[in-house]
């Protein structure tokens, strides 16, 4: 078939939070954005809902919270642990100084299909589904575009920059030839849903014992299950039995005996291999990757989506303007890594510390466990449950939308006023 050509200013390859956020502020800003879906839809469970307080704070500059909080979600004001019939409270964000202190458990399509439409609203915005980047077009030792492949067929994208957005195993970023330094990580989770009655708690939780962690988040008719395993045991867990995995999960939660049937096969299980890794560079000349193509992060405090976001809004404020004016340069690029790999960094320091000292050892205990001793700081000393909060729901130095965007909204509405 013969290969269409198109030409844009920005060409982001993944629609995930990264790259939706990030072509929409961009399109806001006046720059011409092609972003691309290999999927045809957003319709996948498991995938990350945790929307933070940061998150929501930055919808609140851009004019959009009271619109995106009438989408269905659940408010969780604080984060429990239970250990035995004891329940701790970890986290408590009420406190936190934002217009929405409280984490929005909110399907992710529901999230990405919002983005999308503030998207469109924009003739310089283009989404294009079920397109996968295939291989990128380089020019004088500069990225200049990308292939791909579309629902029409093969499609060359020319753009002055390439956004790698396309998650932890992002085939542009390999393209690239990006080295990626693996951190680690001792465990994997199993992703599966139960039913719901009326009648139950809504608040979400995580249940401890000896050698088994389950969390579950409440969808309203359903409980979004995640079972935390030891790294690479999922065949011995099936080696085992659905039956003998289904007794495991009863010893922590004998109400859901009456549910554990709707697990049919293990093809009702879903597995996420857990993985913290990190680019020690993040761009090259025409191409920056963003969100977990940069830096896979552990599902622990579920901060991946927000950290995404962050880099989303980072990468907007410091390249709109050189994007728009066609002046960008290798220094505007290395500006957005030093503005975001210390957040990563911290953070992914953070999540292998309780990986190392709280996960690790809760995995290889064969008796009840009691609750740490900075869990039991908490129990004893409720303000300093602020502490895990700011740092789950707001970050390591979140982003807020700059003043160029916080202008064009004003433009914007007082061009709908004409």
């Amino acid at each position: 078939m013969i290969m269409r050509r198109e030409n844009t200013t920005c060409c982001i390859a993944g629609g995930g939070p990264a790259g939706m956020m990030l072509g929409f502020l961009l399109a806001r800003a006046g720059v011409a954005v092609i972003v691309l879906e290999k999927h045809a839809d957003f319709l996948r469970d498991f995938r990350g809902d945790t929307i933070h307080p940061s998150t929501m704070q930055v919808m609140h500059e851009l004019g959009l919270l009271d619109e995106f909080l009438r989408l269905p979600h659940v408010r969780e004001d604080d984060l429990v642990a239970r250990f035995g019939a004891e329940d701790i409270t970890v986290a408590d964000f009420s406190h936190l100084p934002v217009e929405a202190p409280f984490i929005a458990f909110m399907p992710q399509w529901d999230f990405l299909d919002f983005l999308a439409d503030h998207g469109r609203a924009y003739p310089n915005f283009r989404l294009l589904m079920q397109t996968k980047a295939t291989e990128l077009i380089e020019e004088n030792g500069r990225v200049a575009g990308l292939n791909a492949e579309g629902p029409d067929g093969p499609l060359g994208i020319g753009a002055d920059l390439v956004v790698a957005a396309d998650g932890r195993r992002s085939d542009v970023r390999a393209a690239a030839g990006f080295s990626v330094t693996e951190l680690g990580a001792p465990m994997d989770v199993l992703w599966f849903r139960l039913s719901r009655r009326p009648d139950e708690p809504a608040q979400a939780f995580g249940q401890v014992a000896a050698g088994r962690f389950f969390i579950r988040l409440n969808r309203g008719d359903y409980w979004q299950c995640a079972f935390i395993i030891p790294k690479g045991s999922l065949e011995r867990l099936q080696a085992a039995g659905l039956d003998a995995f289904k007794a495991g999960l009863l010893a922590l939660a004998p109400e859901l005996a009456d549910r554990t049937g709707e697990l049919f096969s293990w093809d009702d299980i879903k597995l996420l291999s857990v993985a913290i890794d990190r680019l020690e560079r993040w761009w090259r000349p025409g191409l920056i990757c963003i969100g977990d193509a940069a830096h896979a992060m552990s599902p622990i405090g579920g901060v991946g989506i927000n950290l995404a976001i962050q880099d989303a809004v980072a990468t907007a404020n410091l390249l709109a303007k050189p994007l728009r004016e066609k002046t960008l340069t290798d220094a505007d690029l290395a500006a957005v890594q030093t503005r975001r790999e210390w957040p990563a960094k911290v953070t992914q320091g953070a999540q292998i510390a309780i990986q190392n000292r709280v996960i690790t050892p809760l995995l290889a205990a064969d008796k009840p466990v009691a609750p740490p001793w900075p869990l039991r700081l908490l129990q004893r000393f409720p303000l300093l449950r602020r502490l895990p909060a700011r740092m789950v729901g707001m970050g390591v130095r979140p982003e807020h939308v700059g003043p160029e965007l916080r202008e064009r909204q004003r433009i914007d509405a007082s061009q709908s006023v004409r």
